[in-house]
């Protein structure tokens, strides 16, 4: 599973790592230093906590909205990375795909024909 911050991105600002990024999370998601102070500092404000609670796309103007959706985008696609290589993960460890297809609330089957096929080095039969 590639740990490396180069290839990784913020899920919450968009920021491209390097290797000296600082990311912080799990589960595919990333949270550069930077984000998690800047967050950290306004949740110390009972007013910022406040208007965090309200969904920041309500400010935002249509080129805003439009300017954030491809962090969006590498954002999921950094996460179903992380499914796929939590998939490999597994398997790495003898689990069936009958198991893996329970865990995820589908057919075996279905779960491997989402990641079993994976040329970066997801098994390619089913067993």
């Amino acid at each position: 599973m590639d740990f490396s911050p180069s290839s990784k991105v913020c899920s919450f600002c968009g920021k491209h790592g390097t290797p000296d990024t600082r990311f912080v999370g799990g589960l595919g998601a990333m949270m550069c230093v930077e984000c998690l102070e800047r967050y950290h500092e306004r949740l110390q404000s009972p007013a910022e906590v406040t208007r965090m609670r309200r969904p920041p796309w309500e400010e935002m103007s249509d080129a805003e909205l439009l300017a954030t959706l491809p962090a969006l985008v590498r954002s999921a696609e950094q996460a179903n990375r992380f499914i796929a290589d939590w998939v490999d993960l597994i398997r790495e460890r003898h689990v069936s795909w009958a198991a893996i297809g329970a865990a995820l609330g589908v057919s075996r089957q279905a779960a491997w024909e989402r990641f079993g096929g994976r040329a970066d080095g997801g098994r390619k039969a089913a067993e």
